[in-house]
């Protein structure tokens, strides 16, 4: 028995996963809007009659929290709280026939290249004139913004191609579209996303073209950083460096996944180079421009990863002192080349070895963090919690990086603007700091 009111034609929209989810689902809530729907992302109110639920089949937690988010939802029809429920993004893709076996009250289930199909069962168009419009659900002052779709790596540990497809770029007109449209909108960071940037312009211009595209992203009037995520090591484009020494907006930030360093786990992986190339990358990279911080993303637990294996990558991560780093314990994937090799590191051993890199990183974050203490850096401002303001310098993404606290008793910035920031104090993962003219 419903115990409230449901409006009619209003939609929540629920994402799960990762930044590009976050575009996919910002993308449909532009269509909806367009179409005269009343739509909120993730609403709390409980009285959207429809519900849509954007999830994510990365790894095993991720896949989990997505299958019961999709059970509570279920639940909340069958109690008539909620009228209809559909189910769309990358688990869905992956695993629907299952899906639809054992959750089969969902109005729904939908591939993640299906948003005209989507639509059309809401009995909404499809309007292309909307291209690159999107109601955002990051704060206005920063956006999520991919240039890609899919991926066309072989990549062993990884299921991405098979719920995103093969690789296909955006064209750099339709990106700088858009890029205007969020500036128009108060957008001033765009952090460029995709399965792999370093692709970017092949498919379609028969070259990596990411530094071609940069350079006309930089020249977006309002746009004052752009920041570049999930970058690909092997055949990574060195002009990228020279347009990111060039343009002053172009953060010196690179979000590049190394995922492992020994010979034989990069083998295994598919990675397409070796220790040796990886560190002359690196080291490259950091001479071509000082100062630049780079984040990196590891696996712990990849099948016959040894223990040696495993010393190997603390020894290099100890010498390669990353300015912010990740790890994740390995997922068995199905119908990934891994997933043919024995998953004979224990979840125990995974998480101990996981713990072990951090506590390495925690370390050398503080020394680098310490070593900021008295310079002062731009910085802008994404929230007010508590007795403070908090934003982040050119070198920290949102959500995952380090972040700048100013007490607000002392200091007034407006969320969403740049103040220069002396630090003062720093700990692990934060810097402390005063604003400074």
């Amino acid at each position: 028995m419903k115990t409230k009111t449901l409006k009619k034609n209003k939609v929540n929209v629920v994402t799960l996963g990762c930044s590009k989810n976050i575009v996919d689902s910002e993308v449909l809530m532009g269509q909806l809007k367009a179409n005269k729907f009343d739509v909120e992302h993730e609403s709390t109110s409980d009285d959207a009659s429809i519900v849509i639920i954007n999830t994510c089949g990365f790894i095993d937690n991720a896949k989990q929290e997505s299958i019961d988010t999709i059970l509570r939802y279920s639940e909340a029809k069958t109690a008539g709280l909620v009228d209809k429920v559909f189910v769309t993004g990358c688990l869905s893709e992956r695993y629907r026939p299952d899906l639809e076996k054992e959750i089969p009250n969902i109005d729904g289930y939908f591939g993640t290249r299906e948003l005209p199909r989507l639509l059309k069962t809401l009995k909404a168009d499809y309007k292309h004139e909307l291209v690159g419009e999107r109601l955002l659900t990051t704060p206005h002052h920063y956006s999520y913004f991919k240039i890609s779709e899919g991926c066309d790596r072989p990549c062993s540990f990884c299921a991405i191609p098979l719920m995103r497809g093969n690789h296909i770029s955006k064209s750099i007109e339709d990106l700088v579209k858009e890029a205007k449209h969020l500036a128009k909108n108060g957008t001033k960071e765009l952090m460029l996303i995709a399965q792999d940037l370093t692709y970017y312009g092949l498919d379609i211009y028969k070259k990596r073209n990411l530094s071609e595209l940069l350079k006309h992203l930089s020249d977006v009037e309002g746009i004052e950083w752009i920041r570049l995520h999930y970058a690909f090591p092997a055949g990574f484009p060195m002009d990228v460096l020279d347009v990111m020494n060039e343009r002053k907006n172009i953060c010196k930030y690179l979000d590049m996944p190394l995922q492992h360093i020994t010979d034989k786990m990069l083998a295994s992986m598919k990675r397409g180079t070796t220790k040796q190339k990886t560190i002359d990358l690196v080291n490259e990279i950091r001479a071509k421009v000082p100062g630049i911080a780079i984040r990196t993303t590891l696996i712990a637990g990849y099948p016959g990863e040894t223990k040696k294996d495993h010393e190997e990558m603390l020894e290099w991560i100890e010498q390669s002192r990353f300015e912010r780093l990740g790890i994740f314990g390995y997922s068995h994937e199905e119908n990934t080349s891994a997933y043919l090799l024995k998953d004979n590191v224990s979840a125990k051993v995974k998480q101990a070895r996981t713990e072990a890199v951090m506590a390495l990183q925690q370390g050398i974050s503080l020394d680098l963090n310490q070593k900021k203490i008295g310079k002062t850096y731009r910085v802008l401002f994404d929230k007010k919690e508590g007795d403070y303001f908090i934003g982040r310098t050119e070198f920290d993404s949102p959500e995952v990086d380090n972040e700048v606290l100013v007490k607000a008793e002392d200091h007034f910035v407006r969320v969403g603007d740049f103040a220069n920031v002396k630090i003062t104090s720093a700990e692990d993962y934060d810097l402390f700091g005063e604003v400074v003219q």
